[in-house]
C-alpha cells in the first residue's frame, strides 16, 4: 500500500527565481525548518551539520485520526517525526486482527529502521492523535546514517528504546488486566496530548488494547466511577493523574523512564564518542 492516504504537497514552495538568492521569505522558511527540528526531540538531538543537511528537506504534514501512514510490508519513502501527533504501531495477524505494540510521539520517529536497514515496514502505522508531523526522505537519512557515527549511535539508541516499549507491551498485554492496561495507555496518551481531552471511543480503545469492547467498557466505567477519568461522547478527560498512575501497572513507569534516558545511553552500550549527546 502507498504511504498515507494521499500525497501532501509542500506548501509555499519557492519558485526558481527565489532559489537564486536569499530572500526574506527564504530566511523565514529556514527558521521554520529549524523550529520543526526543535519540536521533535530526536531531530533536535542531531548535530548541527546533520541538521543543516536535513532541515531543507523536512516537509510538514497533518494527518487525520486513523489515517494509515504505511501498511505492514509497505515500502517506506519517508521517515515521520511527530511534533504534536502520535503514531501507533500495530502488529497485524493473518485474520486481519491487530494490536498496538508501540506508539511514537514527539520523542521519536517512524521509519528509522528503514533508514538503517530495510525500507520495508514491519508494522501497520496509523495516526493515533492528530497533530503536526514532519517527514524526511529515507535516502537522506540513510546517507547520514552511513557517514555519521553520531547519527548511527543516536538512531540505534532510539531503536533499542522503541524495542523496549514493544517488549514491555507484550508482557503487559499478556499479564495485566484490561483496567491496568487502559491506565497505562491513557497515561502515555495524556503525556503526548499535554492534558487535552482524548478523542477515543470504546471501539477504538478495544483495537489498541487488543481487548473486547465489553471489557473496555467495564474498565472505563470503573475508572470513571473512581473519579480518575470522565468519558462522554467519545472524549476521555483525565481528572486524577496521580490516581491513574497508582491504578496503572508498572509498565507505564518502566517505558517512560527508558524514553526519558534514551538520549544519554550508557557508554558501555554505545560505541564511539557520545560527547554532546543531549539530555531530555
Amino acid at each position: 500500500m502507498a504511504e498515507g492516504q494521499r500525497d501532501y504537497a509542500r506548501s509555499n514552495r519557492l519558485s526558481g527565481a527565489l532559489e537564486t538568492g536569499r530572500t526574506p521569505l527564504h530566511t523565514a522558511m529556514a527558521e521554520s525548518q529549524r523550529d520543526h527540528a526543535r519540536r521533535n526531540r530526536l531531530l533536535g538531538a542531531l548535530e548541527t551539520a546533520s541538521r543543516q543537511r536535513i532541515d531543507p528537506h523536512l516537509e510538514p504534514i497533518k494527518l487525520k485520526l486513523g489515517v494509515i501512514v504505511c501498511e505492514a510490508g509497505g515500502l517506506l519513502k519517508h521517515a515521520y517525526f511527530p511534533q504534536g501527533a502520535v503514531l501507533s504501531l500495530l502488529t497485524v495477524l493473518e485474520n486481519g486482527s491487530a494490536i498496538e505494540t508501540a506508539n511514537i510521539g514527539r520523542e521519536g520517529a517512524f521509519g528509522l529502521f528503514a533508514a538503517m536497514y530495510s525500507r520495508v515496514s514491519f508494522n501497520r502505522c496509523l495516526v493515533q492523535l492528530e497533530g503536526t508531523i514532519v517527514r524526511c526522505p529515507i535516502e537522506l537519512l540513510q546517507s547520514e546514517f552511513r557517514h555519521s557515527e553520531y547519527v548511527r549511535d543516536l538512531f540505534v539508541s532510539y531503536s533499542e528504546t522503541l524495542l523496549s516499549q514493544v517488549q514491555q507491551s507484550v508482557a503487559c498485554n499478556a499479564m495485566h488486566s484490561t483496567e491496568e492496561r487502559m491506565c497505562r495507555w491513557l497515561l502515555m496518551m495524556h503525556d503526548r496530548a499535554e492534558g487535552e481531552a482524548l478523542p477515543y471511543t470504546h471501539e477504538f480503545l478495544s483495537h489498541m488494547l487488543g481487548a473486547n469492547r465489553k471489557s473496555v467498557t467495564l474498565a472505563a466505567r470503573s475508572l470513571q466511577t473512581a473519579g480518575l477519568i470522565s468519558y462522554r461522547r467519545g472524549r476521555i478527560q483525565v481528572l486524577n493523574r496521580l490516581g491513574l498512575e497508582k491504578a496503572s501497572c508498572e509498565c507505564y513507569a518502566v517505558v517512560k523512564e527508558r524514553f526519558d534516558a534514551f538520549l544519554t545511553p550508557p557508554l558501555a552500550a554505545v560505541q564511539g564518542d557520545t560527547k554532546g549527546r543531549r539530555k531530555m
